[in-house]
């Protein structure tokens, strides 16, 4: 049987169109590799491989008969356990619901499933998406592949450290304020948020103002792939962008010469490890080399906006686990209990404070980004760290989610932004760096992240060992 691991999505799209591989012989290769390295990493709550079977044959049929085929035919794929799929386990990786399935599919789930990909299982996530790091009451604790004693991240964990282990070759994974970028940063891979409403999200979220689904993978272009099969207008989700979908594919083929960049390594607050700050203010100085005006932000953002994100994710969590918290508090993980108490315990006074407060970071982000096309930072301010804590010991007085730093003021304004691999701690740990657009321009962070793709190539560099 031929070695299928590592290949990326559009290679593996062609030669199954091709028919130089067949689908069902990829997904028999998939699953061999997922039963190979779960042990080691315990990425998946429920495994589906009936159904990923069953898709590609499907897809095989489809190809054999001369039928149309879709943007994903017979590609694996995996799906967080925070997105619905139809008639399969959904948990949120809480014992609240273990035994919960899926009434219907996401829509993102339906047209992954159209486009002719096939769901291998449902991946981990922290108890509601609450943590940025890899690990639940319910499901335990996911590893990250580049050292099996560090975390991959969170929430968005099996997602990222499945994909970075080579189980497939990308991932639907969600992001409320750095689920996505934070894990692809920590484990290799390039994640993007699109622009907030541009991937439809049904049911509705527990955190509906910065919920995003979207796309995590080996490469830029097979991310751009997953991202253009899923976008789109759902009526559904109120949010929903009404426009045509971006042709990211033919970005990434864009010049990147004269873009005018802003590079801050702190926003003005974060506390970034060195080692990750030379990391990517090296990767700043390629993209000068790439023909890009760089111009440093040493004021950055202004104050650190990490109140207006908590008063608003954990605020809709807490109500949404309300009666969890009052009937049986003990099957909760303990630091998520204590942060939704927090939230919970607001006025709404002291709440709606918090709203408009938002509303006003995120007008003068907006007229930021009217010099700028993109704003490069790290996208974590730390490497990949040991498993079993909630929080970097560096960063012991921030929450479990609010050290990331980088990431949640751009779900507070909804912009995209992607994280994107540029090297590896002397410890061989990945880092990655943060690129947010202007609003509706995730072309922008395509053909800029692609050219450093080709500039400085990751993609045959492997966790060790896996």
């Amino acid at each position: 049987m031929q070695d299928y691991a590592y290949s990326s999505a559009l290679h593996l799209r062609e030669a199954i169109l091709s028919k130089a591989v067949s689908p069902v012989e990829v997904m028999k290769e998939c699953l061999t590799r997922l039963e190979a390295v779960e042990p080691l990493l315990n990425c998946f709550v429920t495994r589906t491989p009936d159904l990923a079977m069953d898709a590609a044959r499907s897809a095989e049929r489809a190809l054999m008969a001369g039928e149309p085929v879709g943007l994903l035919h017979g590609l694996p794929i995996s799906v967080k356990d925070l997105i619905s799929v139809g008639g399969v386990r959904q948990t949120f990786g809480s014992r609240s619901m273990a035994s919960n399935i899926a009434k219907t599919d996401a829509p993102a789930v339906g047209r992954i499933k159209q486009a002719g990909a096939c769901i291998v299982g449902t991946t981990t996530t922290s108890e509601f998406g609450c943590k940025a790091v890899g690990d639940s009451p319910l499901t335990g604790v996911t590893r990250n592949p580049w050292n099996t004693e560090c975390t991959p991240g969170g929430s968005s964990c099996g997602a990222a450290a499945s994909v970075a282990a080579g189980v497939t070759p990308f991932a639907l994974g969600t992001d409320g304020g750095g689920s996505i970028r934070e894990p692809a940063a920590l484990t290799g891979l390039f994640g993007i948020k699109a622009q907030f409403g541009r991937v439809p999200v049904f049911p509705a979220s527990a955190t509906p103002t910065l919920a995003h689904v979207g796309p995590l993978a080996r490469t830029v272009r097979d991310a751009a792939l997953l991202l253009s099969a899923i976008a789109g207008q759902d009526g559904r989700d109120p949010f929903s962008v009404a426009a045509p979908v971006p042709a990211w594919l033919q970005a990434c083929d864009l010049p990147v010469k004269g873009m005018r960049l802003a590079w801050s390594p702190t926003l003005g607050y974060a506390k970034p490890d060195q080692e990750v700050l030379s990391l990517c203010e090296s990767a700043v100085r390629v993209f000068e080399k790439l023909g890009c005006e760089v111009v440093e932000l040493p004021e950055g953002i202004g104050p650190d906006p990490d109140q207006l994100w908590m008063a608003e994710f954990y605020a809709g969590v807490g109500t949404r686990l309300n009666g969890t918290l009052s009937a049986s508090r003990e099957i909760l993980d303990p630091a998520v209990a204590s942060l939704l108490d927090k939230a919970l315990d607001q006025s709404l006074l002291q709440y709606y404070t918090k709203v408009f407060a938002r509303y006003e970071f995120r007008e003068r982000i907006r007229a930021l980004f009217e010099s700028f096309d993109l704003l490069l930072t790290p996208t974590a301010p730390v490497p990949a760290f040991p498993v079993n804590v909630d929080v970097p010991p560096q960063f012991a007085g921030r929450t479990p989610c609010t050290w990331q730093y980088y990431t949640y003021p751009f779900n507070l304004t909804g912009q995209p932004a992607a994280s994107l691999p540029v090297g590896f701690t002397s410890a061989g740990l990945p880092v990655g760096l943060q690129l947010v657009s202007r609003i509706n321009a995730e072309t922008d962070i395509f053909r800029a992240a692609s050219a450093f793709e080709m500039e400085k190539p990751w993609v045959n560099i492997r966790p060790p060992g896996i």
